[in-house]
């Protein structure tokens, strides 16, 4: 039996045992195709992430951020990771300061309240805790690079840069001359991120993911990725996404993975669900600005806890309370009818 025929009959017998919700695994290649993709968060790490990989994360700019993912990459000790992101927030000064990191491609790196992230600062003017790689680019030239990547080319065009410091000597963009209209162009390469981390506010259990509110690139992310991870506040079954299908940001088909993570975007806000918790973000900014105080934090809200739940209980039902959506805004419902 060749390999295709083999892929072919696993994937028959899959969908026939789909029903069943047992999962199906061995077929040729890196990956896995599974019939059930609920993990938990940590199964999820464990066997979608790898070292080396290179990961998208925070794609829907200041919101959105998965932290929970990231606490649980770190708390695994996964090495050697390229992160990749429009405006990372400080999800990528924790990651860079555990010493899982070995470059970044990115527009700006930091908090996005105080400024600074001290983590990256270290790690690219002292080494500490290791040296690290950086490919800048700016938010936009990270859209058109997945851009790029979900088409499957290798780069896209663009004048923005044009007489820019982004067009400097060891970037990554390069000058042609367009052979229509003669004109300077600049060429973005394309991104191809081995895995996208999606945090959105629901899906079902086949991936279909709802998002509402500002998505920055998250589905230009998701669609150049070769895998995708969602990360949801709550699990709901087809029949709401389906109630609702101009709302779903990625299709099942691209998922690997849905893990329900309650808070998972915590301290970044979550649309319709919690707000950003500032406090956390200024002690950050104070924690973070020496190593061994930076150390300190990291064994209290990531290594020294199990997971998101016992984070939550340090951070506690009070402070919980204090973030979450006040003032709500329903939208109107639509007729699909026809």
């Amino acid at each position: 039996m060749t390999r295709e025929k083999s892929i072919a009959v696993i994937l028959r017998e899959a969908k026939n045992l789909y029903k069943l919700g047992i999962r199906i695994s061995g077929i040729p290649g890196r990956g896995e195709i599974l019939t059930q993709k609920i993990f938990s968060m940590k199964e999820a790490v464990l066997r979608f992430i790898e070292d080396g990989d290179s990961i998208v994360m925070g794609a829907a700019l200041e919101g959105a951020i998965p932290f929970a993912v990231g606490h649980e990459i770190i708390r695994q000790g996964k090495k050697d990771l390229t992160l990749i992101g429009p405006i990372s927030d400080m999800l990528f000064d924790q990651m860079i300061g555990s010493g899982c990191v070995k470059e970044v491609i990115a527009a700006w790196v930091g908090n996005v309240i105080m400024g600074v992230g001290y983590n990256m600062r270290r790690a690219i003017e002292a080494g500490v805790p290791r040296k690290i790689e950086i490919q800048d680019y700016t938010n936009f030239t990270i859209s058109l690079a997945f851009h790029a990547g979900a088409l499957g080319i290798p780069f896209i065009p663009t004048k923005s840069l044009l007489g820019t410091g982004m067009m400097s000597e060891g970037q990554p963009f390069k000058e042609m001359e367009c052979p229509y209209t003669k004109e300077k162009l600049v060429l973005v390469p394309a991104l191809k991120p081995d895995v996208a981390i999606v945090q959105a506010q629901r899906a079902d259990e086949e991936g279909n993911t709802h998002f509402w509110g500002g998505s920055g690139v998250t589905k230009e992310a998701a669609l150049a990725a070769r895998k995708v991870v969602v990360v949801v506040e709550e699990i709901v079954s087809k029949k709401v996404i389906q109630r609702d299908p101009n709302r779903t940001l990625v299709p099942g088909f691209l998922v690997s993975a849905v893990i329900q993570e309650p808070w998972g975007a915590h301290p970044s806000p979550m649309q319709g669900y919690y707000n950003r918790d500032h406090e956390k973000y200024m002690t950050y900014h104070q924690e973070s600005r020496d190593r061994e105080e930076y150390l300190k934090w990291l064994e209290k809200w990531v290594l020294g806890v199990e997971g998101r739940e016992e984070y939550l209980k340090f951070l506690g039902e009070e402070k919980m309370k204090s973030l979450l959506v006040k003032r709500h805004r329903k939208s109107l419902p639509v007729d699909y009818g026809y």
